[in-house]
């Protein structure tokens, strides 16, 4: 229960198990084939063949009664043929082939002559000489020299490279991690930024520095070093910063405050100095650095000198200290934490200009809405104003999502185009939460959801300067059992402090009414949240606004400023901290007050509230009017 008030990318393959496929299957071919060649050149296709020593066959054919008729010589094999075997077909002859006599092997046969030389030289074998004709023979020999001098080599060459990318990879420590938007990049232009025109009016006239820096130089004015972005979360200040180097097309240097961190002292400084080293080579450029709140803390408030982001932290500094004043060269930064950062920062010289991104008002949220709604099929009938007017306090990444999820609903639904109700589902999802259609509730807790979410209702519509109620609902959204919608019927600045009681007493409304319907002891916790809302605006009237009774025009340092005293752990005494929980009890005292005097005099609305919820689950504002009509504000009730 709760008051409240590029271009697409496409799926990469898997590059790795490709590679290693690829790598697997090579392997095996080339052992397919080295043992192929094996294979063929051991084969046995001929006689089989026996290994002798070389000294043994000489004396068998020197000897007279010896038996070889025939020695046959193949590259470095000698084919040796027995008297009484066939001899072996000869393929070809090289000049020297003869007797072991005529190659001067032997030398019995020396000074005989004619018949006799010749029945000497009939007595030993004859010596052929053929060619190598086993190819594959051959290839398994050079293969076999081959291969374990290119299997070292191989491997050296592996090492060499694993090395060169440990280094390249420790040396890469200190580079910076910026991303380059340059000329390929899809531009970002202040038309593409709807609303905010105050905040591009201030960044304009950084564009016109980098494109006519001499008009300024002439004048004697400096280019400024540093422009500041400060603004709520999803305001848009990234695209901001784009959208200046778009207009200004420069090369746009973005990167996170976080990524300056390392575990490894120094990195968080090498990589600032790195960074805009690489800027100023391709000035005129800009330097974007989102979230510097991670890296630019106040260092008197953290503390530790000496420390890895402070280490970058003056880094940063003296970088931007230091520029020339035609460089060329801007630094951007955002956050949305301004008080955390370090004053050294935020003085002239650095950052020369602070521009505030505001959340959009509402002509900026319709201008907004229409940017991203357009290119999506919509009906004619879908009123983009009113979306534009509920939407209040929402910011240009919320309304974004507005789009986008009433272009899902439609789609779940099987809508041709976007419809009122596909973009009123699509609002309340992202304000609140889903609908948990699949929580079901037993009759007695819809019953004390009707009431509640009525008490909620009523006082909020009694009360002078509360806001309209625009919907109320029973079914469960989000972490809420029912909900209670109250819409501003305009865009304002600022709250007095009625209408701050009056948002305290609405809100004790729902817990109320469970009180006078159900009595005081049965009481559920259904209005937890509505609680804790109570003391959340109760304590910021008293310690920011100043709006306490005894303590009226006293405001008291957050605690996000990361300031503490010793016994308290609050940046004040005890004693104050005391009179502030004093002071909170006040107010909500009083909210409940006013909200049991409104119901209690409207009783009978109430009922009639609820048994109609109970009947239809959801009221819209139209169906609420003639129910709250009757409705009346108690004179007890009123503010004095």
């Amino acid at each position: 229960m709760a008051d409240n008030t590029k271009k697409p990318i496409g799926r990469p393959g898997n590059n790795n198990s490709t590679s290693n496929t690829i790598r697997s299957v090579l392997f095996f071919a080339v052992m397919i084939c080295f043992g192929a060649l094996i294979v063929m050149n051991f084969s046995n296709t001929g006689k089989p063949k026996t290994e002798v020593p070389i000294s043994d066959v000489v004396r068998r054919a020197n000897d007279e009664n010896g038996n070889i008729s025939k020695i046959t010589v193949t590259g470095n094999e000698l084919e040796i043929t027995l008297k009484g075997e066939s001899a072996p077909t000869e393929t070809s002859r090289k000049d020297g082939s003869g007797t072991l006599y005529d190659q001067g092997l032997v030398n019995h046969c020396e000074g005989l002559e004619g018949t006799e030389l010749g029945e000497c030289e009939s007595k030993y074998p004859t010596i052929e000489y053929k060619e190598d004709t086993n190819v594959w023979g051959i290839v398994l020999d050079v293969t076999l020299t081959v291969l374990p001098i290119v299997a070292i080599l191989i491997f050296f060459s592996w090492m060499m490279k694993q090395a060169n990318a440990a280094n390249s990879q420790s040396m890469s420590f200190g580079k910076s991690r910026a991303r380059l938007y340059g000329p390929d990049k899809k531009k970002v232009l202040f038309k593409d930024v709807a609303g905010n025109e105050s905040a591009k009016q201030d960044l304009e006239e950084v564009v016109d520095f980098l494109k006519s820096p001499k008009k300024y130089e002439k004048l004697g004015a400096k280019i400024p070093r540093g422009v500041l972005l400060a603004g709520d979360p999803g305001t848009g200040k990234t695209l901001m910063a784009r959208a200046v180097a778009g207009e200004a097309d420069v090369p746009f240097f973005s990167i996170s405050g976080s990524e300056f961190a390392e575990m490894f002292v120094g990195v968080g400084a090498s990589r600032v100095r790195d960074l805009f080293s690489k800027a100023k080579k391709n000035a005129p450029s800009i330097i974007f650095i989102d979230e510097i709140d991670a890296v630019a803390h106040k260092r008197d408030a953290r503390g530790g000198a000496g420390r890895e982001d402070e280490q970058t932290l003056n880094q940063i500094l003296v970088e931007m200290d230091g520029f020339d004043n035609d460089s060329g060269v801007i630094v951007m930064a955002a956050t949305n934490r301004v008080d955390m950062l370090d004053k050294a920062l935020l003085r002239p010289g650095r950052f020369d200009r602070h521009v505030n991104v505001t959340l959009p008002e509402r002509k900026d949220r319709l201008e907004i809405l229409k940017v991203h709604f357009k290119g999506k099929p919509v009906e004619e009938n879908v009123d983009l104003e009113a979306l534009a007017k509920k939407t209040a306090g929402s910011s240009g990444a919320d309304l974004a999502n507005i789009a986008n999820e009433a272009a899902i609903t439609a789609a779940r639904e099987g809508h041709k185009a976007i419809s009122n109700k596909d973009v009123t589902e699509a609002f309340e999802r992202v304000a609140i939460g889903p609908e948990r259609k699949s929580k079901v509730m037993n009759d007695k807790e819809r019953q004390i959801t009707a009431y509640h979410e009525a008490g909620h209702a009523i006082v909020g519509h009694v009360l002078p300067d509360s806001d309209p109620v625009h919907k109320v609902t029973i079914i469960p959204r989000g972490a809420t059992g029912g909900v209670t919608w109250f819409l501003p019927p305009e865009d304002r600045s600022y709250k007095n402090i009625y209408e701050l009681k009056d948002i305290l007493a609405r809100a004790m409304g729902g817990r109320i009414a469970e009180k006078i319907v159900f009595g005081n002891d049965a009481v559920t916790t259904g209005a937890s949240s509505d609680l804790k809302n109570v003391a959340e605006l109760a304590k910021s009237m008293i310690i920011e606004e100043g709006m306490g009774k005894n303590m009226r025009n006293m405001v008291f340092p957050s605690e996000s400023t990361g300031y503490y005293t010793i016994t308290t752990g609050k940046p004040y005494s005890e004693k104050t901290a005391e009179a502030i929980d004093a002071e909170i009890k006040i107010l909500a005292d009083e909210a409940a007050k006013r909200a049991e005097d409104v119901l209690k005099a409207n009783r009978k609305v109430l009922d009639e509230l609820a048994a109609a919820l109970l009947k239809n689950e959801t009221l819209e504002e139209a169906e609420l009017e003639p129910l709250l009509k009757g409705a009346k504000l108690p004179t007890i009730a009123k503010l004095h």
